[in-house]
């Protein structure tokens, strides 16, 4: 389950009621959870806490898939679904696939994408956009000069603005979806102790030091 309360239906505000129209149609999506992905859905439940928090992160959906955007829409789902596995976010990961595929990119690319660096699928601007997330996303933005250079041997300005703000705002998404438990991120710790069994001692290691003695 998420990590904040849900929205129901009767107490959701003008923009949510209307994507809960298209996203749940007919049913109480905190009720009756489920989107034609697949999802739970929750993502939209629990946004509609804060309206305009809602309407930004759809202001921002609306800005990257835009018509008027100069960016290949291939190599910006690139960019999306590495960012999401490079941050951990199963949700943001998983999503993207499919909308990779909805762009035209050949399963073998989709496939590639966690070990992209060892795979001959992808062009080299292609590789040039996916060490450009890396950098964003795992190098906080330390982006070595050899891979900006590629990236403008290929793209404009202002296409290399867009990769830049989208790739970012996706790492943001990735980040907040772990935070909340959001729809396939809703995933427990797992890095935990492992309980000894009763009576042994305290001291993993100690083993070690009567082999030294011996």
């Amino acid at each position: 389950m998420p990590r904040l309360r849900q929205v129901a239906r009767r107490d959701a505000g003008t923009l949510a009621t209307k994507l809960y129209d298209l996203l749940f149609p007919g049913r109480d999506p905190v009720a009756e959870p489920g989107t034609s992905t697949g999802t739970p859905g929750n993502w939209w439940t629990v946004f509609a806490l804060v309206p305009d928090c809602l309407q930004h992160a759809v202001d921002g959906f609306r800005f990257y898939r835009d018509p008027a955007r100069k960016l290949d829409p291939a190599l910006r789902e690139l960019a999306q679904t590495r960012a999401g596995f490079a941050r951990g976010s199963q949700f943001v990961f998983s999503q993207h696939c499919k909308a990779c595929r909805s762009v035209g990119l050949a399963e073998d690319k989709i496939a590639a994408l966690p070990n992209w660096q060892l795979s001959d699928a992808y062009s080299p601007l292609e590789r040039a956009v996916l060490a450009y997330t890396d950098a964003l996303v795992l190098e906080g933005g330390r982006v070595q000069d050899a891979v900006f250079e590629a990236l403008q041997r290929s793209l404009s300005d202002e296409e290399i603005l867009e990769l830049t703000y989208i790739t970012a705002l996706y790492d943001m998404h990735a980040v907040m979806s772990r935070a909340l438990r959001l729809e396939y991120d809703d995933i427990g710790e797992r890095i935990l102790e492992i309980p000894a069994p009763a009576g042994e001692g305290q001291d993993a290691m100690g083993v070690v030091d009567g082999a030294r003695e011996q």
